[in-house]
């Protein structure tokens, strides 16, 4: 009786039982950069554990600044008068004594005109009558007050009464101020440039003298420098405190939105480098300033229950 019959063909089970011995290997199919692949991977992820333990990130305190120019003269007009002529331009240097301008006080000026027409009468007189004596007498008598008022009014000048720079808000030729108003601005020679910050009140416990201040000046964004706190204010200011401490015009440049604390540095120079070029500070300039107050590890703060133990508080 014959067997039953097999499924596999007797060439193959010839073949099979002839190489039965030798196995083969096990089918690779993963590409070889999977090799180095995965060690680079975890050599990452150590690398980035140990950065975010050790690195930190910090918090800043921001706020706007400004430029004050220290021991700076104010020349005011001392009654009601038109400037005549200015001898000087702003950035100039000065000495002490020397004309800034002149000026002619609208009372002045309207005497002046006054015998001018006086004058200009008394000699058409004079013209129309030649031997008339007293015609000639009264236009004699019309020029010497004329000349007697053009001397005082050459002898209204405004002096400089210290050795300095002109500054940028000077009077010009016509121009009426009023009694007390600013006709210029003198800054002395030796003067200080300081920076007035002002700062989130609530930073206050966290601000102290030697604190770096990183300055950046209003349109001059690309310059920046770093100061060194001088003084921090005890107290939290506002609105109507800043306009005292300030002026309505300034305190308007800042802007208070909430409670604000005065920080005082001082700047190196009277001038600062833009592209290259030295320019003087103006009183009154505005700046941002930021202060690193406080910096924790990164670690802490992708998982904040880490906080406690890793606390780089500064």
């Amino acid at each position: 009786m014959e067997g039953k019959p097999s499924i596999f063909r007797k060439e193959a089970l010839d073949y099979y039982q002839l190489h039965r011995r030798h196995e083969g290997d096990v089918l690779r199919v993963a590409p070889r950069w999977t090799r180095w692949a995965y060690p680079l991977l975890m050599g990452l992820v150590a690398l980035v554990l140990v950065f975010s333990a050790v690195g930190s990130v910090s918090e800043y305190a921001t706020g706007p600044a400004l430029i004050r120019v220290e021991r700076r003269v104010r020349l005011t007009a001392p009654e009601t008068a038109v400037v005549t002529s200015v001898a000087v331009r702003p950035g100039q240097h000065v000495a002490p004594g020397q004309v800034l301008m002149s000026l002619q006080p609208e009372a002045e000026l309207r005497e002046l005109t006054r015998l001018q027409r006086e004058v200009d009468l008394q000699r058409l007189r004079t013209l129309e009558a030649p031997s008339d004596w007293a015609a000639r007498q009264t236009l004699r008598r019309a020029h010497d007050e004329l000349d007697q008022a053009l001397a005082r009014a050459e002898a209204r000048v405004i002096r400089a009464p210290v050795a300095g720079v002109v500054g940028a808000s000077l009077g010009q030729p016509g121009q009426v101020v009023a009694g007390d108003g600013p006709l210029a601005t003198l800054v002395e020679e030796g003067a200080q440039v300081s920076l007035l910050a002002f700062l989130p009140a609530h930073y206050r416990p966290l601000l102290r003298p030697g604190l770096n201040l990183r300055v950046t000046l209003e349109g001059f964004h690309h310059e920046a420098q770093e100061v060194a706190i001088e003084s921090v204010g005890d107290e939290a200011l506002g609105p109507e405190e800043l306009q005292r401490l300030l002026g309505p015009g300034l305190a308007g440049a800042v802007g208070a939105s909430g409670p604000l604390v005065v920080v005082r540095a001082r700047l190196p120079s009277r001038t600062f480098s833009d592209r290259g070029h030295a320019r003087d500070y103006v009183d009154g300039m505005p700046a941002r300033v930021k202060a690193a107050v406080r910096s924790e590890p990164i670690l802490a703060t992708l998982v904040p229950g880490l906080k406690g133990l890793l606390s780089h508080d500064g």
